[in-house]
């Protein structure tokens, strides 16, 4: 049991890692990346979900 926690932490991780790296490469405000990258590192599940969900998408380029 104590296996799938490692590895479910690592999966957690290396999401983050891309949420945040990608995040970095945006062309937002500095206030804008700072913002989400806290909310990523304070709730790493809901902070990324949440940025899947609303960041890296801008509103303009909706279809």
């Amino acid at each position: 049991m104590l296996e799938y926690a490692g590895l479910g932490g690592l999966i957690v991780l290396g999401l983050d890692l891309y949420a945040i790296i990608s995040i970095f490469g945006s062309n937002r405000s500095t206030g804008s990346k700072v913002l989400w990258t806290l909310l990523i590192l304070v709730l790493p599940i809901l902070g990324f979900i949440i940025w899947l969900l609303a960041g890296p998408r801008s509103v303009g380029s909706r279809v």
